[in-house]
């Protein structure tokens, strides 16, 4: 059993807000493309190949989108700073990207065969490796000390991140605040660093770029609370990740975490079975999809997504309107409600 969660609004209209988006940032977003088939190039066939095949697996390149249409936002129309900016946040992103399916031992990426399960998980890590270095040579050849400030902290915030997503792994006893300071970690930090970097190549004041901050991380903490509801959701399918990973690999996100909360002794133990021991069998998927449903916990998650999402629409009150401003408003929803 899947349930496939109720999001109101125009689907059409949350659809096109993306394509919309990529329309302002078009001519930029493939010079970004070309930087990243350029920058990914080694004499060690390896690493091309094994990068090309993740990033070649899709991906909407929201990140590098967000910093494009920030910057334009701010002003910043001519130079290559944006995009070059763009693709080192995408080589952070693959990177993660790299990491994460070794640490969780997943076998799919986006409906296709992982790159650990193609080349094993030393080569993964390595090659991650290397696009976080890639990544640092074009923060350096940017030249600006905010920049590479920005975007290694980011860095380093997300490997924090993922080391504490390690320690509260199959813990039922976690609560909300840590999964969300798990989260903005892991998730929301590049969302944020993402959209500051296009306020400091436009140059803009401070209280500009932190706001820049505030609308990423935002939107981050709201596009990955979505992504934990869309783990029980039949839309799952159409990711390429069948329905239920985050169960199987016991994983704690907040759905979890409400179930737990609420509900009797019967159903922690259920929780604690399934999860921390990891002993499941037929039908536990179906029972936890009904214990969430019996006590709201994803619809529940949206509203918090949705809780984010209008901080994120705050946060860029004090720029003046525009298309890329109303773009990026309007991303906040397809994020938030999006029904791939």
């Amino acid at each position: 059993m899947a349930v496939v969660v109720s999001l109101e609004g125009e689907r059409e209209k949350r659809a096109d807000s993306l394509d919309v988006l990529l329309g302002l940032v078009k001519d930029e977003l493939e010079r970004v493309n070309r930087t990243i088939v350029e920058r990914m190039h080694s004499p060690v066939a390896l690493i091309p190949q094994l990068a090309s095949h993740i990033i070649a697996a899709g991906g909407k390149r929201l990140r590098p989108m967000l910093t494009l249409a920030s910057a334009k936002m701010c002003g910043y129309r001519e130079g290559e700073r944006s995009v070059k900016l763009a693709a080192c946040v995408e080589f952070i992103h693959t990177a993660t990207l790299l990491h994460d399916d070794v640490v969780d031992e997943s076998d799919l990426r986006r409906g296709r065969e992982s790159a650990n399960a193609v080349w094993g998980n030393k080569a993964s890590v390595l090659v991650g490796d290397f696009l976080f270095s890639r990544s640092f040579e074009l923060m350096v050849e940017d030249g600006s000390l905010s920049v590479l400030a920005i975007l290694s902290r980011a860095s380093s915030v997300i490997a924090e991140g993922e080391v504490l997503q390690l320690i509260t792994a199959n813990d039922t006893g976690t609560s909300e605040a840590s999964y969300l300071e798990v989260i903005r970690a892991k998730t929301a930090a590049l969302f944020a660093a993402a959209c500051r970097v296009g306020g400091v190549v436009a140059a803009r004041p401070m209280a500009e770029e932190l706001a820049l901050d505030s609308y990423g991380l935002n939107l981050g903490i709201a596009f990955q609370l979505v992504d934990d509801v869309l783990d029980y959701s039949a839309k799952q399918a159409v990711l390429g990740k069948a329905v239920g990973d985050d169960f199987r690999e016991g994983k704690i996100t907040l759905p979890v975490i409400l179930a737990y909360l609420r509900g009797d002794e019967e159903e922690r133990a259920f929780w604690r079975r399934t999860l921390e021991d990891l002993d499941q069998g037929e039908g536990d998927l179906d029972r936890a999809i009904g214990l969430m449903t019996r006590h709201a916990c994803l619809s529940d998650t949206v509203d918090r997504a949705r809780h984010y999402g209008a901080m994120a629409r705050d946060a860029l009150g004090i720029f003046k309107p525009g298309p890329e401003k109303q773009a990026l408003l309007d991303i906040v929803d397809f994020c938030i409600e999006r029904a791939y």
